[in-house]
């Protein structure tokens, strides 16, 4: 114990006066020597000890270069570790990047406590886990989350995703790296969706270009395109956590529920009449695909459709069964179509024209693609 005692002595008495290139020098020798050379127990909790006292030196450059020589060690005293992560961020970076004795609970504590340069640090380690990264996905700014995002070696939860859609979706790179992820849950995905639109929305020149009450149901139209497409791609896993998204967002409007009806989109549509109805699955799907006309309606009526539309969705729904059975590859063409044959002279008012309009746009769009196709199978 004296002799512990009387080499810290020493050393504490040699700090007080050296300069700062000599005291940094010295730092960075005992951390080495204390992970790399033999010592006696006494020998190593002394030079714990004076590193201990380092911590507390005034110059960063010596602090720095004590981080410098343990940060990387899995042997580095724990407590020092602790306190250079805590340290400023030029100091701090070799521990909370490098150091594999912080451990989950320790970097999401930096990350709640400690400011942007922290937890960018935190980000940019080489193996980020999922309870740090649901710790940055919450508190992270946008700097930070892009890091995170770009780091191959985090690993980022569909929850945390998605919370980062939340938070940060209007960002522009931001929403650029999400959507060019495979694992994006799709409400996440319709969020982006939703920001893109608002963003459009937002622009005075489009707004003066084209008018504010026309550009709202352009995006409006836009963005329920949109999150058809995404619902005809998903996994069904995935399609419950989807619908209700959309319910609560007040997204599963009647002409939402058609679009998705005429473009056969069939598991996603079935999926929102479950959510709609409260009904079993396999309830839904059987009336859907084999029902009389009578509990087809009663079911649309039962997720809340009004009488006068639950009558054009019946409709459509036959229309697209007999589709599918026939000519399966143009089924929105043929929905479309010869539902709008049928309610051409229905009184179409209110909610009724509305649902017209939307199956016309459906309709006309779908012929246009179709005379894409066509005009590039011809000129091929």
């Amino acid at each position: 114990m004296l002799g512990r005692r009387v080499i810290v002595e020493a050393f504490l008495r040699w700090i007080e006066t050296a300069k700062t290139g000599d005291r940094a020098r010295a730092a960075n020798a005992l951390g080495r020597a204390y992970l790399q050379s033999e010592m006696s127990a006494d020998e190593r909790a002394a030079a714990e000890m004076a590193m201990t006292f380092l911590l507390d030196d005034p110059s960063p450059r010596v602090r720095l270069a004590l981080a410098e020589a343990i940060a990387w060690s899995p042997d580095a005293p724990r407590s020092l570790i602790l306190s250079l992560a805590e340290d400023q961020p030029e100091v701090a970076c070799h521990a909370v990047t490098c150091s594999p004795l912080l451990s989950d609970a320790d970097l999401v504590d930096l990350a709640a406590r400690g400011n942007g340069a922290t937890r960018m640090l935190i980000a940019a380690r080489a193996h980020v886990t999922r309870p740090v990264s649901a710790a940055l996905a919450e508190v992270g700014d946008e700097e930070e989350l892009l890091c995170l995002l770009e780091n191959d070696g985090a690993v980022i939860s569909s929850l945390s995703l998605k919370r980062i859609a939340e938070r940060l979706g209007d960002c522009c790179d931001i929403r650029n790296l999400l959507l060019d992820r495979s694992d994006l849950p799709a409400d996440a995905r319709q969020l982006l969706t939703q920001h893109v639109s608002n963003a459009l929305i937002g622009l005075p020149l489009v707004q003066a270009a084209i008018g504010l009450q026309r550009l709202q149901r352009i995006s409006r139209e836009a963005t329920e395109a949109a999150i058809v497409s995404i619902a005809g791609d998903i996994a069904p896993r995935e399609i419950p956590d989807l619908v209700q998204h959309l319910r609560l967002n007040g997204r599963l409007t009647p002409s939402f529920l058609m679009h998705a009806l005429c473009a056969g989109k069939v598991d996603f549509f079935a999926g929102a009449i479950v959510d709609l109805t409260a009904c079993r699955e396999r309830r839904v799907r059987s009336i859907l695909a084999t029902g009389r006309m009578h509990a087809v309606r009663a079911l649309y009526e039962s997720a809340g459709l009004p009488r006068n539309i639950s009558v054009i969705f019946v409709e459509a729904t036959m229309l697209w069964r007999d589709a599918a059975r026939k000519a399966p590859g143009s089924v929105l063409g043929n929905v479309c179509g010869r539902l709008l044959e049928k309610f051409r002279h229905h009184d179409a008012h209110g909610a009724i024209g509305e649902l017209l309009d939307l199956v016309e746009k459906l309709h006309v769009n779908e012929q246009r693609q179709s005379a894409r196709v066509y005009a590039a199978l011809a000129a091929a």
